[in-house]
Order: structure tokens, then sequence, then C-alpha cells
């Protein structure tokens, strides 16, 4: 079975798969076709993808030939080259590609959603919003301490300069990356979430957990926040507002599938907070968590710098493709046989979870509640 590896289109550096992942997967039994310049924005040659096996060939001729597509992204200006019986898989955003998600459905095609994988221990190994928030916690709080004019560690030598004091909105897989990496530079971090769960991750971590009671958690929501009631909301943001504008840096990662981001630090907040603060908006691609965000963009208001950002892995392209990439063979390790074929086995929860759309029908129970069908 040929399995054929897209190039990205647009500001996207990373892609699906890396020449050592690929290694991998001739040992399961497939072979491998990547289109010319798939990798070179992750440093990987065309050279390199030949000597781990693949061929290279021109976009048209990947797509025509293979049997199942890789991409970061969803292919959604290709569509009508297509055929019925293509598995694509890539990260979906099954909201705001539902229009190319219906088409797809309509031609038969098999559509696998990275990024709707169950969030179970088995599934651990294939999570890519995992594996991809860890990148951004990290690359937001290594972006604010070089924003910042002033040290995030407490230091003596000249008189006694204070720690950063780091506000954490949402203590998902990023959100404690960046509790982890804040601590490691010396700040004081102080951590919000919904989830009662987390807790205890971020105490281990050496942050301090800020409860607000009465959160609503809904274990049908696999680990995902849910929406809040008003009154909790009123309680959590007029906590949050006193303490964003005692920090000095605040990593906004907040984010609720398939829905807005939730609104959490307000323009009141940012004016009240210390010139020379810094806010990272990782849920800048959804409308942001401070009022203020504008996506892909830094803005500076009343001397507080804001930075709209939700694709720190693109930044980070080589790990992170490699991390994207190991995500990938892990699923595709449950669905090969050992005639190195894909079997599509929606008794599989995993597979029945992560499938959009197979044989003209919707598959996963999230996407058909997140589109309402």
């Amino acid at each position: 079975m040929l399995l054929g590896i897209l190039k990205e289109t647009g500001t996207e550096n990373r892609v699906a798969m890396l020449p050592g992942e690929v290694t991998v997967l001739k040992k399961l039994g497939l072979e491998v076709v990547v289109e010319k310049g798939a990798g070179e924005k992750a440093f990987a040659s065309d050279s390199s993808y030949k000597k781990a096996g693949a061929e290279v060939a021109d976009r048209m001729d990947v797509i025509s030939r293979s049997a199942i597509l890789l991409s970061v992204n969803a292919p959604v200006s290709d569509n009508n080259n297509f055929r019925e019986g293509q598995i694509i898989c890539s990260v979906l955003n099954p909201v705001e590609n539902r229009d190319w998600l219906e088409n797809a459905r309509q031609k038969g095609l098999s559509v696998l959603a990275l990024d709707i994988v169950p969030r179970t221990t088995r599934a651990q190994s294939m999570d890519i919003l995992s594996s991809m928030a860890t990148v951004s916690g990290y690359k937001a709080v290594l972006e604010a301490a070089s924003l910042r004019p002033r040290f995030f560690p407490m230091f003596m030598s000249a008189g006694t300069i204070k720690p950063a004091r780091v506000l954490i909105l949402g203590a998902g897989v990023a959100g404690l990356q960046a509790v982890a990496t804040a601590r490691k530079l010396g700040a004081i971090v102080e951590v919000f979430d919904v989830r009662s769960a987390v807790k205890e991750e971020v105490k281990s971590l050496g942050g301090k957990f800020i409860e607000v009671e009465g959160a609503k958690e809904d274990a049908a929501a696999g680990g995902y926040a849910v929406e809040q009631t008003e009154e909790f909301k009123k309680k959590q943001q007029d906590l949050i507002q006193q303490r964003a504008m005692a920090a000095d840096v605040i990593i906004a990662t907040a984010q609720i599938p398939g829905r807005k981001a939730p609104v959490l630090v307000l323009k009141d907040t940012v004016l009240n907070m210390n010139p020379g603060s810094v806010i990272i908006d990782l849920a800048a691609s959804t409308g942001g968590n401070c009022e203020l965000t504008e996506n892909g963009k830094k803005v500076v208001i009343n001397g507080v710098t804001i930075i709209g950002k939700s694709d720190y892995p693109s930044d980070m392209s080589s790990d992170a493709s490699k991390m994207f990439g190991n995500n990938i063979i892990n699923l595709i390790k449950i669905m090969i046989d050992k005639e190195g074929k894909i079997v599509l086995n929606l008794s599989d929860d995993i597979i029945s979870g992560t499938m959009a759309v197979h044989g003209r029908e919707y598959i996963s129970a999230r996407v058909k509640q997140m589109l309402n069908l």
C-alpha cells in the first residue's frame, strides 16, 4: 500500500513525517512517496527522504497514486483531486473546515482527524494536540522572557531583583509545560483552570493553583474543559482580574473544543497592568483569552505587549514534525495488517473516535457534536 506525504501550504513549516519516521513506515510494510520539497522548512531534504527509502514526486503524482495521504493541516485546496476510498489523515479543525469535510463525505473519502483522537490512556501516544501543546507552552514562556524588560529569576548581585510573577490561564498540556518552563527560569507561577483534577499536577510542577469554587465538570468531555455557568464565569473573571493586574507575564491557553475561546482578561485589566508586562495568547486562533488579542499580531497597549499566536509548533518545525510523525506512526500501527494494508476497523474506539467521515457517513461522535449533526 502506498502512503503519500504532502507539502504544507502557506506559512506552515512543519511536515507530517520526517525521514526517520519514513524508515519506520517502510519496516511496517508500507511504500512511501513524498511531495518534492515537503520537508525543506523542517530541515529535511528530498535526498534524505530518498535515503530513508521514499520516492519523491510532484504533488499531483503523490495524490493520484496514494491510498492514504498525510498532511499537517487539512489539504482543503485539493478536494477536487481526491478519489473515492482515499484516506486523508491530518489535523482537521471540524468547525472551521465543515464545508470541506462535507465535500469529502460526499466524495466517499475517509478522513482521520488527528485533532480529535480520543483522550484515553491507550490513545495517549497518538495525541497530536498534546504533543503540539507541549511545544506551544515551552515556546510561549521563552518568547515572554525575551520580550520582558526584566529578569525571570531573582538576583541578588546588584541589589535585589524580584522574580517574575507568571499567571497561566488553563492547565492543559500547554499550560503545564508553561508552568514547568517558567519555574525552571525562576518565576513565581500561579495557575487557573476550571478542572479541579489538574490541581495536583500544577502543584507538583511548583505552581500555585488558584481555585474558583463552583466549576462545572463533565466526565463525558474526555478531559477537555466545558462551558461554564454565567455565575461561575463572573466569580472566575473577578479573581482572574485581581491576579492578572499583579502579574508580569500572562500565558493564556484556555480553549473549549468547537467553541470560541473564553475571554478571561479584560481591556480594563490590561490597562491596569504594569508597563513592560507581556501577554502571550495561545488561544488567539479561536478568538483569544484576552479581549485585546489580535490573531497573528503583536500589539502594545499602555506599555503591555500582547502576542496573539497559536502556531508556535510551526516555529519549532524540526522537533514538532518529529513528534507529529511519531503520533501518526502509533496510530498507523493499530490500523495496519501483516501484509502492510490499512484496515479501518470502526469497532476500535480509537479509529471510530478519530474517523470524521467514512463510507459517506459522519462517524465520530465528537464531530457530530461539534457540527450539531
